[in-house]
């Protein structure tokens, strides 16, 4: 054990990595004299204050000192069930994790308050802890993990974190790592040994199945539900109550946009005996649709607030800060899965402009979340966790919009942090599994699995590159402007008192939304139908769509005869509405996103574009009607009308959800599964990308990356490039005047260690060879000196506050005195270091690829400092030039 002292404290999870014999070199050379060490990467320990670090304490036990490393006393919890006891390895030496921030409801053991003020309570008993010795069994001889015996698989919480804390990327890995040499080695030995290894194997195929499955039932259910309800504003079908007006009516094939004549589907007026039209039936109609979409909206919102206060809004912010490695407990908790399934389906049918697209991922997530502590595998390990979440988010994005492909790379593109080749195999099975079986319950009602199949039949010209274009660049300004103004409504909502009154901004909101989009029919229908219809083509003899108002004639042109269109007077007044729509959903989506109820912005987006792009398209088609033989057109539209105003609506629905979302390859791809028009993929392209370039020129960050920000998540995006030129010594705590809180290793009391403690708030220190020779000895968690002081003082005799604190292998001679307290074992010996000169452009770039918590600043070997996840967060924030102190959660 002398080469290996950290007892309770390291996994060998060096092996396997590059750096394993300069790891082993550190580890024979350690004598309490150590000058440094470098290794790979760790966790973020919050060396200096922080308002949310928790400082609990955990029983453990202790066995008697002795004069050498074997008598050490070992920290490391044991055997009672709920105590968290695998800590996991570090893969190079990095440092141990300190609690400064975390991630996600991992925890299934217990129920717990739902508020993340409370967990800090809840939950002190399943810390964090270091990893074990890296050897096994004395008469095995072998390399074991510690966690993997049939006894330790039986303790739950095993690489738990406290609420809001970063994991320890390289340690999870490598604990992982740890586990899977184990079990291959055990293969070995029998069958069923054997057997379980391939169990194993295929864990993690077995969980992404079980999620899709889970994910495309919910879907459907929501799917159902939401469209029941929505129609249920309107009237009602008495042969079969539970069917909507689409199943009521299906045998008279009616429209979606006109009620028609179909007998079996009652209005609310038809109920109470009166006529279908006229004024007194317009006003009962008025009155049971707002009253229905304020039951709705007041429903959702009280589940929400009574509930599950983390269902709320469309998630993915906080998803993409919880697969980057940041811990928010409950949020992706069972109680959270029923109330955003429940209240989506409500706030959805309220009429309110959101969509229930971006929540199927907050679902989805929840989903795998949950299905994933039936695997230890990944339920014990959060680094393992997020490939399955990862493969979770594919799938919330393939039911939603039945686009299996595009939910792929919208996990890649958009939410994952790490996305290794083996989750993007695992997101494809998954997004797969969960389109089938939402293709089976077929909730969209027609044969494809999408929500809006257009089947277009005439080919784009290379002219309408122009519209296209044109539609890509007004889509950025859109999305930029709804950016920025529901960014300035989220803060005045935050910092004022309309904040404390949650559920009644929703009911003011949804009151507001009734009584101003009942009268325009465009407003009044149901987002999804709208999008269809402003996507779909006019075919000869449709007089359901008021879009397709055409007088067509035939005009002989020599030998042929083409027929052309004219607008009738039903286009030019719904050309009229829809800017009404577009002003009035624009304006409404700015209040609505952000309420306290689910809420998504994918459809709200696509409505904007799609009209944008429908009237757009009219227009060009009038032109192409006018002047058939001008040059633009060089002849193609002289023979027939080429032109499709549909084609133009779905061309900018991408535009402008680009705009608002920064999307671009899994935008191209979802929106051509959306619709099926696979042929249209240059349009899309053009338009994608104009808008991302329009977009990121008006304003840096996407809708989900300033919503990060707005909540002070600290979240560092891998896709961003540091370009100052700061060092190290400019970021590391204290600076160069102030004082460092260190721990000697052979010098201090236990009097002096508790001083410490109790004066300072940091979540770990430093341990240096003495005050006036800071020469770095190794890192100690503040949570183990409690556990080791603490249990010392009341299971080992004689120790006092006198006691010696040694973090030594030697014992200093001993005349008189109590004995010394030997702490050695709990201390990190390999800390990430770096040094004062290094560039901060390395720094940060360590703490995005390896996960870093926190690493230690040296010169020449003497430590200097400490710099922190969220000191890099701050830094880069003052240096564009923006107020640091918005880096915490809030």
């Amino acid at each position: 054990m002398e080469k290996f002292p950290l007892k309770g404290s390291r996994e060998a999870a060096a092996e396997g990595n590059s750096y394993i014999t300069a790891y082993q070199t550190v580890m024979k050379k350690s004598n309490g004299h150590t000058t440094g060490g470098s290794g790979g990467g760790d966790g973020d320990s919050s060396y200096h204050d922080h308002p949310l670090a928790p400082h609990s304490k955990l029983t453990t036990s202790l066995t008697a000192p002795g004069t050498d490393d074997e008598d050490m006393i070992d920290i490391t919890p044991r055997s009672s069930p709920g105590d968290v006891i695998g800590g996991g390895g570090v893969s190079v030496g990095g440092n141990r994790e300190t609690a400064t921030e975390s991630d996600t409801d991992f925890h299934t053991g217990n129920q717990r308050s739902l508020h993340h003020h409370q967990h800090h309570h809840l939950h002190h008993q399943h810390q964090h802890v270091p990893t074990h010795s890296a050897f096994g069994d004395p008469m095995d001889g072998a390399l074991s993990f510690y966690g993997s015996s049939d006894v330790q698989d039986d303790i739950p919480g095993i690489g738990q974190y406290e609420d809001f804390h970063t994991i320890d990327w390289q340690r999870d890995i490598a604990r992982d790592r740890m586990r899977h040499r184990y079990i291959v080695k055990k293969r070995q030995d029998s069958v069923w040994d054997l057997i379980k290894g391939s169990i194993d194997a295929g864990s993690g195929w077995l969980c992404v199945l079980l999620v899709g499955i889970a994910a495309g039932c919910v879907a459907g259910m929501v799917d159902i539900g939401a469209s029941w309800m929505s129609d249920l504003k309107h009237g009602i079908c008495p042969p079969a109550f539970w069917f909507n007006r689409e199943q009521c009516c299906y045998p008279a094939k009616q429209s979606v946009f006109d009620e028609g004549n179909c007998s079996t589907w009652k209005t609310w007026p038809e109920i109470f005996g009166l006529s279908r039209n006229g004024t007194g039936p317009y006003i009962i109609s008025y009155i049971t649709y707002v009253f229905w979409a304020l039951l709705f909206a007041s429903l959702s919102a009280s589940l929400v607030r009574m509930f599950a206060p983390y269902a709320c809004g469309s998630g993915i912010p906080e998803i993409k800060t919880i697969l980057s490695g940041f811990i928010i407990r409950g949020y992706l908790g069972k109680w959270t899965l029923l109330i955003k399934s429940v209240g989506l389906m409500l706030s959805v049918s309220a009429g309110l402009t959101l969509g229930k697209e971006g929540p199927m991922v907050h679902i989805a997530s929840c989903i795998g979340n949950i299905f994933s502590h039936l695997f230890p595998k990944y339920g014990r390990n959060e680094a393992k966790k997020r490939e399955i979440l990862s493969a979770a988010a594919a799938a919330g994005v393939s039911v939603a919009f039945g686009a299996p492909i595009g939910g792929v790379l919208f996990s890649l593109e958009e939410v994952s942090y790490y996305f290794p080749l083996k989750t993007l195999w695992r997101s494809f099975f998954c997004a797969l599994i969960a389109a089938f079986v939402l293709r089976s319950l077929t909730p969209f009602g027609n044969e494809h699995s999408v929500l809006f199949f257009v089947e277009y039949n005439k080919p784009w010209i290379f002219f309408e590159l122009i519209p296209f274009v044109f539609l890509g660049i007004m889509g950025g300004v859109i999305g930029t402007f709804f950016i920025k103004a529901n960014l300035w409504w989220c803060r005045y909502r935050k910092f004022s008192k309309l904040g404390q009154y949650p559920v009644m901004e929703v009911l003011v909101v949804t009151l507001i939304t009734g009584i101003i989009c009942y009268p325009n029919p465009f407003t009044r229908m149901n987002m999804n139908e709208l999008i269809f219809l402003l996507v779909s083509k006019c075919s000869p003899g449709d007089l359901t769509n008021p879009l397709c108002d055409y007088k067509r004639m035939n005009v002989t042109s020599g030998a042929s005869s083409i027929e052309v269109t004219e607008p009738g007077p039903g286009v030019y007044r719904s050309i009229f509405l829809l800017l009404l729509t577009f002003i009035l959903k624009l304006a409404l989506t700015i209040f609505t996103f952000g309420m306290k109820v689910p809420a998504g912005l994918f459809i709200p987006s696509l409505l904007l574009g799609a009209i944008m792009g429908r009237i757009v398209g009219i227009g060009v088609e009038q032109l192409a009607y006018s002047y058939p033989n001008i040059w633009l057109f060089t002849g193609e539209c002289a023979d027939s009308n080429l032109i499709t105003p549909g084609l133009y609506a779905v061309v900018g629905a991408a535009a402008v959800l680009g705009g608002v979302t920064r999307m671009t390859v899994s935008l191209v791809v979802i929106m051509f599964e959306l619709t099926g028009g696979v042929r249209y993929i240059v349009p899309l392209m053009a338009a994608a990308m104009a808008s991302k370039w329009v977009g990121d020129a008006l304003g840096r960050q996407g809708i989900y990356d300033a919503h990060i920000a707005l909540n002070g998540y600290p979240f560092l995006d891998s896709k961003e490039e540091f370009a100052h030129t700061t060092l190290a010594a400019d970021v590391m705590q204290p600076k160069r005047n102030e004082t460092l809180n260190v721990i000697t290793q052979d010098s201090m009391t236990v009097d002096d260690v508790e001083n410490l403690l109790k004066e300072t708030e940091h979540n770990g220190y430093p341990v240096v060879v003495s005050r006036e020779n800071q020469y770095l000895v190794g890192f100690v968690l503040r949570r183990d000196l409690n556990l080791a002081i603490g249990n010392g003082k009341r299971l080992i005799e004689g120790i006092n506050s006198s006691s010696i604190v040694l973090f030594t292998s030697t014992t200093p001679i001993q005349n008189l005195g109590p004995p010394p307290l030997k702490l050695k074992k709990i201390l990190d010996m390999a800390p990430i270091t770096v040094t004062d000169q290094t560039p901060m452009e390395t720094v940060v770039d360590m703490f995005r690829k390896l996960g870093l918590r926190q690493t230690l600043v040296t010169h020449n070997g003497r430590l200097l400092g400490v710099i922190t996840k969220k000191d890099v967060l701050r830094h880069v924030k003052q240096m564009d030039n923006e107020d640091p102190n918005t880096v915490l959660f809030n």
